[in-house]
């Protein structure tokens, strides 16, 4: 997608954090497409100098390799710059289970240092990763901002508290901060290695090479699968969003709800396999069912995702199949 019909001034400058990852590297080649002066922060902890490769010689593109960790370097980061998506995070529910500090010390002191340092440079738009699950034990459908029930794991206590401070740095200093709350992100560049990688191209993965995944549970949870594209529509949205929309959270999701077990067998039908999965028990902290109310991006955002998960999927397929 070209997102030609999103357009921001011409001297812009924008800081990824987490631009080796997943969602960080395609927000980095979305923004150089357009013609854009592109910073990349990552530590390479999570990320892969793979992803950015392709950028290297661009002479738009400039790679650092810092932690958000280190106030000094976040600082030295935003100088100059004009919008910041801060994608750098660990993610993943179960090892935040078992590694609680150092969700703490990424999540929430690494985001925190950036605000202070996009406040400090006079960052125009800070747009910040949250995540779906924020809603923890709420039962309700879809998934409404300001319908919060009690968070189930450590990682979205860190997302929750991003979120608070985003509101407080919205309130107390100005700085115009935004929060995105990912549902279930899919698509090119998505890891499929290692305990902790996302299903869709952890599944893939394992179909190609004539393996049987392990579902966890009985299949039936649902979840809003949500093409990485969408979420490059919602961080460019974010940063020319009005100043009143600013300090809150947004979800940002296809809309779209499908099982767990029907994802399966779409992934089995699209390789043209027949392979039964086996079934193991359901993670801890993990939230039943997911499926994201977007009138709010909507209406505050402009925000208009172009996939459904049918489209998304195949794209997907596509490039697990060429790359994999």
């Amino acid at each position: 997608m070209s997102f030609e019909h999103i357009v921001f001034p011409k001297d812009s400058v924008f800081l990824v954090t987490g631009g080796a990852g997943f969602i960080g590297s395609n927000l980095c080649e979305a923004l150089l497409n357009k013609g854009h002066k592109v910073r990349c922060m990552d530590n390479l902890s999570t990320g892969h100098i793979e992803n950015i490769q392709p950028f290297m010689e661009n002479p738009d593109f400039t790679f650092l390799q810092e932690d958000i960790r280190d106030l000094e370097a976040c600082k030295k980061a935003t100088d100059g710059v004009t919008y910041v998506m801060n994608e750098a995070a660990w993610g993943s529910v179960p090892r935040s289970i078992e590694m609680p500090l150092l969700y703490e010390e990424i999540n929430i002191r690494g985001t925190l240092n950036m605000m202070e340092a996009a406040r400090e440079n006079g960052v125009k738009k800070f747009v910040y990763a949250s995540s779906s699950s924020v809603y923890g034990d709420s039962t309700k459908l879809p998934k409404q901002e300001g319908a919060e029930g009690n968070v189930l794991s450590p990682y979205a206590l860190t997302k929750r508290t991003d979120e608070e401070y985003g509101k407080l740095y919205k309130s107390l200093y100005g700085l115009d901060t935004y929060g995105l709350r990912y549902f279930n992100v899919f698509g090119r560049r998505q890891d499929p290695n290692g305990a902790y990688a996302a299903v869709i191209p952890k599944f893939l993965k394992m179909l190609m090479n004539g393996e049987v995944p392990t579902i966890n549970g009985d299949g039936r949870q649902s979840r809003d699968f949500t093409y990485i594209d969408n979420v490059i529509e919602g961080n460019m949205r974010a940063c020319l969003a009005s100043s009143d929309a600013a300090g809150t959270a947004y979800n940002i999701g296809a809309g779209g709800r499908e099982y767990l077990i029907d994802v399966y067998h779409d992934l089995c039908d699209a390789l043209g396999m027949k392979v039964e999965p086996i079934f193991g028990p359901p993670r801890a902290g993990d939230i039943r069912d997911s499926n994201a109310d977007i009138s709010k991006a909507r209406k505050n955002m402009g925000y208009d995702p172009s996939y459904d998960f049918k489209a998304g999927i195949m794209l997907a397929i596509e490039w697990y199949k060429a790359n994999l």
